[in-house]
């Protein structure tokens, strides 16, 4: 049995207990009921997990005491097939049940705003800003969740000088979160004509998306400014003063929304960016409190870190903060992330493991 499977019998006394408290004293109490039933959403795919995983162990080590024992050639080569297949197994299974043993994050439910910027680099920049943004579009389209374009500034060659987006579905923050960075970018330019490699930059943070609950805006702290639309748009874009600007003035935030030709529609999408980066304000202060300031394994989720170098004529990714390459980088950018992701959720979860 693996140090993994040892720990079945106490997480499923764990869900035994929660079950007898969910059809009894919670019924009555349903902050109670709410909070259990969190706990409980994350501890039943842990049992589901460590059990399966048990049981393809039990499946391994009856298949070794077959080799050892039995003298008919065939059966034995059938036995070291099958035990082969159950290794590999047992490998996947093991990993998805370190995955799932990751305390859960307070904010890992959380809907997100992701806001993506062109760094150095100029137009090649605003290129790869797009190809990012396509690269995460085609993951939430994968995973099924809902991307809605908030604003976006154009660079007028088919790339994105700014462009911030909502994601909405199943755990977005818990795998997402740790995209927050800067990702670096090593390749031929469209715009160079030497063939010369060139490196660029962009930004990405993530922000947990804030309900009105969580944030409170006081109208006296607020500055609205209405201005018709710039840049490329349909028609009505530039005749109308459509566009809004929001000033949070105790913190001198400013957000603005002008892709909507409705001046109601953009400033109740700039009040939802302005929420939420009020709010990773304040959750960023109360993780520097607990975290006594100290950087953890996959970096402080800081915009201006480094946290990944994509190299076109190598075909390499590599997250610098967990020292992993994959040379995969064509399926990568067309959304297959979950190898990336994956890997980031399980060292964080390992670091808050030791930290304990």
């Amino acid at each position: 049995m693996s140090d993994l499977t040892d720990k079945l019998d106490g997480f499923r006394t764990q869900l035994d207990e929660l079950d007898k408290k969910l059809s009894g004293e919670a019924l009555n109490d349903m902050n109670l009921y709410k909070t259990l039933m969190q706990e409980r959403s994350h501890l039943a795919p842990v049992v589901e997990s460590l059990t399966e995983l048990k049981d393809l162990e039990k499946q391994a080590e009856d298949s070794r005491e077959m080799i050892k024992a039995e003298s008919d050639a065939e059966l034995v080569e059938m036995a070291k097939e099958e035990l082969q297949n159950l290794e590999e197994e047992i490998k996947a299974k093991e990993k998805e049940c370190r995955i799932l043993l990751i305390p859960p994050d307070p904010l890992e439910g959380k809907n997100i705003i992701m806001e993506i910027r062109a760094g150095t680099g100029g137009d090649e920049a605003s290129l790869f800003a797009a190809d990012i943004f396509r690269m995460y579009s085609h993951y939430a389209e994968k995973q099924h969740w809902k991307m809605e374009i908030m604003s976006s500034s154009e660079s007028g060659i088919g790339g994105f000088k700014e462009i911030v987006v909502s994601v909405a579905g199943k755990d977005v923050y818990g795998h997402l979160r740790f995209e927050s960075g800067v990702h670096r970018v090593q390749r031929v330019p469209e715009t160079e004509s030497g063939g010369r490699i060139h490196t660029s930059a962009i930004t990405v943070a993530v922000l947990p998306e804030a309900e009105e609950t969580d944030i409170e805006i006081r109208p006296e702290d607020l500055r609205v400014d209405v201005m018709r639309a710039g840049g490329p748009g349909g028609q009505c874009v530039n005749t109308t003063d459509s566009a809004v600007r929001l000033t949070h003035i105790p913190t001198g935030l400013v957000v603005i929304c002008q892709d909507e030709k409705s001046q109601i529609k953009n400033r109740a999408k700039a009040m939802r960016v302005l929420r939420s980066r009020l709010y990773e304000m304040e959750e960023a202060k109360k993780q520097k409190e607990r975290a006594d300031a100290r950087r953890s394994m996959v970096g402080s989720g800081d915009r201006s870190e480094r946290i990944r170098t994509y190299n076109f004529p190598q075909n390499r990714v590599t997250d610098h903060r967990i020292n992993l390459t994959l040379y995969k980088l064509d399926s990568i950018m067309e959304g297959e992330l979950d190898e990336l992701i994956d890997a980031l959720r399980l060292a964080a979860g390992e670091e808050a493991l030791r930290e304990a």
